[in-house]
């Protein structure tokens, strides 16, 4: 399995630029997902199994369908 971490920054139009979202997997065969504001400090996370990953992944596709349906 590949070392790979992967960071998502926030839109500057909402504000969230400093904010990060990283997601890898870890040790336990887990999507393990992090969101940290640079400003206060704070971040939360949360580790998902394989089905819920996939949930997941389908409802970020429906949100992204949704946005460019409005974009036409």
């Amino acid at each position: 399995m590949a070392n790979i971490k992967i960071a998502f920054l926030g839109t500057e139009r909402s504000g969230t630029e400093i904010t990060e979202l990283e997601c890898y997997v870890n040790v336990y065969g887990e999507v393990f997902i992090s969101i940290s504001d640079k400003n206060t400090q704070r971040s939360g996370f949360i580790a998902l199994d394989v089905s819920t990953s996939i949930k997941l992944a389908k409802t970020l596709r429906t949100c992204i369908n949704e946005i460019k349906s409005y974009e036409v």
